[in-house]
This record gives C-alpha cells, structure tokens and sequence, in this order.
C-alpha cells in the first residue's frame, strides 16, 4: 500500500470528516484507508441512502396492513445494504473523481489522492462491498433483486454527471432515492405509484440538501470547470431551495395520500405528520442557510438526518395507530 507523509495530529484524517470518529479512533490501522474510502468516517450518507428506504417500507406497510418480522428484516437489510452500497458508490466515486478530488481543499486529503490507496486497490474493495450488498439483496422477492440490480446504472453515471451538466444533484437524487421503490416492493412484492411519487419527492429532497452541500465547493468547482447547481444558481439559491422543498413536501403528502387512502382518519393525518413536519425542519435550514458560510453549508447538510428521521417517524407511528 502507498505510504503518505502524516504528522500525528492527522493520520491520514480527511478533512471533512467527523473529529473524533470511530474510524480514526478504533479501527485497526490498515483497514482505515478503506474506511475512510467508503466514507465510513462520515456516516451521514449513509442516512440519507437509507432514510428513503425506510420511507419506502413503512409507506409499503401503510398500503399492505402489515409489517411483521419481514418488514423488520427488510428494515434491517435496507441498513446493512446502505452502508455498503454507500461504500461502494462512494469508492466508485473517488476512482473516477481521483484528479479532480486532488485540486480541491476539501477533497484532496481523501485516501486515493493523498496516496494513501491505489486506484486497483480501490476498486477491489469496491468489488467486495457491492458483493456483500448483492448477498443481501438476493434475501428479498425476484422484482425488489431486479430493481436493486437496475440501481447499478444511476451509481455508475452519478460521478461522471458534474462534467456534463449543471444538474449533477438530479443523477444524485437518483441514485441516493431508489431505495424507496426498492423497498416499497421488498414488502408489498410489486411496484406501485405511491413508491414512484415518494421517489421523485427524495430527488427534491435531494436537490435540496446537496445544493447546500456544493455551496462548500462552488470557488473549488469554478477553477476546476466542474458543474453544480450551487454554480448555477450562484448568488440566489434560496428561491431554488425553496421549490425544492415544496416540491418533495407535496408529492410525499401525496405518495401517503394514496397509500393511505383506504386506512382510517387518524392513520391518515399521522401519515401526512411525515411531510409536515419534513417540511418545517427543511424551513429551519433555511432560516440558517448562508451560502458563503461553509461550515454552515456543512452543518446543515448533516442535519438533513433528522430531516429524513422526522419524516419516518411519523409514517411509523401512522403505520402503529
């Protein structure tokens, strides 16, 4: 493995992980390079992969009547694939995005530019991540395999998308959502509208937070040529981000509305707890919001956990009521 200069104040820690994470603080020493490529030591992709799969089963349970020891399993199998495909998207990412991830501050201490792994290495963790993903996938119904399987395409295209559109967030949104239908047919067997429409309400939720997020490179991204919406919309995005979030609250309420249709009064209104509240909180962010401020942009984009959990939560307890 290539040996990268490090004091001991660094390790080898990327910039913009958690301090103080469990990856830096107790995983054994040659594992950490792989960790940090599966960005283990910044857990929060891997709730916004997993939140809409939750939303997907519990929306599913909503529909069906039932929940039981498969939609455990299925909640479950849903967070053990998110951490991995996360992983491995995640590593796709950094082979593909090797020498731009050099030329910019936040990225280039990542472990492929700073040396720390090679490409080859990279990509064969890659190749056992998803195979341990593919392993749990092979659990749930023939269609629920056929669309994780279908998945592949939107994480493959995802890095390549900031070199020819100004949209990437949409291929993002994509990608980080499909769990929703995934799951919705994990349960129920078959895919259904009301899956469709809390897919496309993920993609709005998407772009919302990850245009926050590209705030924190948007000078980076300019000197390199490399497109975002944060680029786009430069010194406006709050008008953006304010459709973004009225698009994803409506067309939740309206994916729960036809899940829902045939539950009682009060399932219904908790159900509809989700985008309300979603909602609020995405109103909060920007209420905070300051696009030159990028450790704001950065805490705001990890709050977007509690954001996804909110919503959740209300679909759990409708799904209880």
């Amino acid at each position: 493995m290539p040996i990268v200069a490090e004091t001991g104040a660094t390790k080898g820690q990327v910039a913009d992980a958690v301090k103080g994470n469990w990856v830096d603080r107790l995983a054994p020493e040659p594992a950490r390079p792989y960790l940090r490529l599966s960005r283990a030591d910044r857990p929060i992709g891997t709730w916004l992969l997993l939140l809409p799969c939750w939303w997907g089963v519990l929306l599913a349970a909503l529909s069906e009547g039932r929940f039981g020891w498969q939609g455990l399993w299925i909640a479950a199998g849903c967070a053990l694939g998110a951490f991995l495909m996360r992983g491995a998207g995640c590593t796709w990412n950094d082979i593909t995005d090797r020498e731009i991830d050099a030329g910019v501050a936040r990225t280039r201490s990542r472990p492929i530019p700073s040396g720390q792994v090679s490409p080859k290495q990279a990509f064969a963790w890659l190749v056992a991540q998803a195979l341990m993903a593919f392993l749990i996938l092979l659990t749930f119904n023939v269609n629920a395999i056929l669309l994780g399987i279908l998945s592949l395409a939107t994480v493959t295209i995802y890095p390549f998308a900031k070199r020819f559109t100004w949209w990437p967030q949409v291929f993002l949104g994509l990608a980080f959502n499909w769990g929703a239908l995934l799951a919705w047919t994990a349960l129920s067997g078959a895919l259904g509208w009301p899956a469709v429409l809390l897919y496309l309400s993920g993609i709005a939720w998407t772009l919302f937070y990850d245009t926050i997020y590209a705030y924190q490179d948007a000078e980076d991204d300019a000197l390199i040529g490399v497109k975002s919406t944060a680029r786009l919309f430069g010194e406006r995005p709050k008008p953006w981000l304010r459709g973004f979030m009225v698009v994803s609250c409506l067309l939740m309420a309206a994916a729960v509305t036809l899940a829902a249709s045939s539950a009682n009064v009060l399932t219904l209104v908790l159900a509809l707890g989700a985008p309300w509240a979603m909602g609020w909180h995405m109103a909060w962010q920007m209420g905070q919001f300051d696009p030159k401020d990028t450790q704001m942009c950065l805490k705001l984009f990890r709050a977007n956990r509690d954001t996804g959990l909110l919503a959740a939560l209300f679909l759990a307890i409708a799904m209880l009521a």
